[in-house]
């Protein structure tokens, strides 16, 4: 491709609403121009880049077994009110009426679509089991979109969903998906983990993030020292400590602390620091009030504490309900003499000498010791984090911060059951179909290997993503020989692999940060100095490693750098 005859619209500056390294060089590099909030145009280079990841991953899932289908964008409000998610997805689900005033919705996800294609063509096990995917636009009517086309509104994902007769056949499948999609990540070029995580609102009883790690990314991620153990800090199992030997300590102090309700005011005001203290938040539940307990430094997780009481659901309590229960306003509330059944986490056990909340109104508790002054069900409650106990070795936790591009789910019969997704078994029985799903976000992807792979002067393309596989560079294209050694060298290489020829008359500074913005991996320059010794310049965008090679030697010099 030439450069001339390319839509490539580079920049020199960032614009000023965009958030991330991705996103402002996705712009600069002429890939991808804002529509709307959340909805981008893709340039032709930044096409090509996506397409790169959806190659590899159409190529991973025919090689899983995987059969590729396409879905509609716009799907009936009847199917989605089937399965209880109209109502329950919220704002972010755009609906629409067609002419006849029916209501439709742009897809976010397409769980309902294929169990309703499954439940009208699969009627025996004999047809399962069943591995459907698609690579298709979905829409996400985010509140906030930002970060270009890491969390968009309107965005490109591969989505896969399985069926199955067994719980087994299951476990399978979601082994094979996970080895894939290890495949795919690594093909991409990227540092990855595979770390357990929260299904959310698509449901399900298990599932596996696939997390680039970078510095920008949205996610915490906690991976251990130790072994391979890797979770998001809000799925992440922390090793119970060891109990130490109980301490007496002192008598119970009461204190004044007058408008002092969060743990830094009170760790500023009474000069203690945040380990210190315990934190106590009222929840309801299902099965009434409770109070989970964390050390003053740690966060609170409504996951594990869900699981941890056996409810069903956990939210914060209302004013009033805190100010029944405790007797005090919110920020007060602590242990001592809480009528209400108490979850603390493990960090509380051996807390003595505490500092908790009083149960009255400008008033906390000095000496307060665990084991002495209130009952708990102790479990783990609290978030993950840094120097924290792997749960599977003897390691300790890192945290990172990562950026979610896959995510595979073991869905169970959540759409089957409620949509009559069902199979006769060998007996002739009708039994619900057991669901998976697996998607990968393809310009997520594209994006992320950018925050991962880029310099102060541009993108670092990996190899297996990059636009194009190699620039050839001409400095000055009105002199004769430069020009013409370049379209020779141009037309052996592109019979190889995929070439851009900067043929443009403009300065040599100009297409030299063109190139390193862009991020080609490799690029031949072509000048009249070398050429008078019959020499080409061949650098490598990621390591700057620069050499001079023959002419005649430049098309195998090249292939040998994409190669290695």
């Amino acid at each position: 491709m030439r450069y001339s005859r390319m839509l490539l619209p580079t920049l020199k500056e960032s614009p000023s609403d965009a958030d991330v390294i991705s996103q402002k060089l996705m712009i600069r590099a002429g890939m991808i121009r804002k529509v709307a909030a959340g909805v981008y145009n893709l340039l032709p280079m930044g096409l090509r880049a996506v397409r790169k990841v959806e190659a590899i991953v159409r190529e991973e899932m025919n090689r899983a077994g995987a059969q590729e289908v396409s879905m509609p964008m716009v799907i009936p409000a009847e199917l989605w009110q089937e399965s209880g998610r109209w109502d329950e997805y919220g704002k972010e689900l755009l609906r629409i009426k067609d002419r006849h005033d029916r209501e439709f919705c742009l897809g976010p996800t397409h769980e309902e679509v294929i169990t309703d294609l499954v439940r009208r063509e699969v009627r025996s096990y004999k047809d399962l089991p069943l591995n459907l995917y698609q690579i298709q636009s979905k829409f996400r009517d985010e509140i906030r979109p930002r970060f270009g086309l890491m969390r968009g509104r309107e965005f490109v994902m591969k989505d896969a969903y399985s069926f199955h007769a067994t719980a087994e056949s299951l476990d399978a499948e979601y082994e094979n998906m996970y080895n894939a999609y290890t495949r795919i990540f690594e093909r991409c070029g990227l540092d990855f983990r595979a770390v357990e995580a929260e299904t959310g609102s698509i449901g399900g009883r298990f599932s596996h993030e696939f997390t680039v790690l970078a510095e920008s990314g949205e996610d915490a991620v906690a991976t251990c020292t130790g072994c391979s153990y890797a979770a998001n800090v809000e799925r992440a199992e922390i090793r119970e400590p060891a109990l130490s030997a109980p301490s007496a300590g002192s008598a119970i102090e009461r204190v004044s602390t007058p408008g002092k309700k969060t743990i830094e005011e009170v760790s500023a005001f009474l000069k203690a620091g945040t380990d210190k203290l315990i934190k106590t938040l009222i929840y309801e539940t299902d099965k009434g009030l409770i109070a989970a307990l964390v050390r003053g430094d740690s966060q609170i997780n409504e996951f594990k504490l869900r699981n941890a009481s056996g409810s069903s659901f956990v939210k914060l309590a209302e004013e009033d309900a805190v100010r029944k229960t405790t007797g005090a306003p919110v920020g007060f509330a602590g242990p001592v003499k809480l009528n209400i059944p108490i979850y603390a986490d493990f960090n509380v056990r051996g807390m003595f000498d505490a500092i908790t909340g009083a149960n009255e109104n400008d008033a906390h508790l000095l000496h307060v010791n665990a084991s002495r002054d209130f009952r708990a069900t102790y479990a783990d409650i609290r978030n993950a984090a840094q120097g924290d106990k792997c749960p599977r070795c003897a390691g300790v936790f890192e945290i990172k911060r990562g950026i979610e591009v896959g995510h595979v789910f073991k869905l169970g019969t959540k759409y089957s059951e409620a949509m009559g997704a069902n199979f006769l078994d060998e007996a002739g029985k009708e039994q619900v179909v057991i669901m998976g799903c697996y998607g990968i976000g393809i310009g997520r992807t594209a994006a992320a290997s950018i925050e991962q792979n880029h310099d102060e002067a541009g993108i670092i393309w990996p190899k297996p993503l990059a636009p194009f596989d190699c620039e050839v560079l001409p400095v000055n294209v009105k002199d004769d020989e430069t020009r013409k050694t370049s379209e020779a060298l141009y037309e052996v290489l592109k019979k190889e692999m995929e070439v851009l020829l900067d043929d443009r008359d403009e300065r040599a500074g100009v297409k030299f940060k063109d190139a390193d913005l862009i991020g080609i991996p490799v690029r031949v320059t072509i000048g009249e100095r070398n050429l008078k010794q019959g020499l080409v310049e061949i650098k490598e965008r990621k390591t700057g490693e620069v050499k001079l090679v023959k002419v005649e030697e430049a098309a195998l010099e090249v292939k040998k750098l994409l190669q290695s």
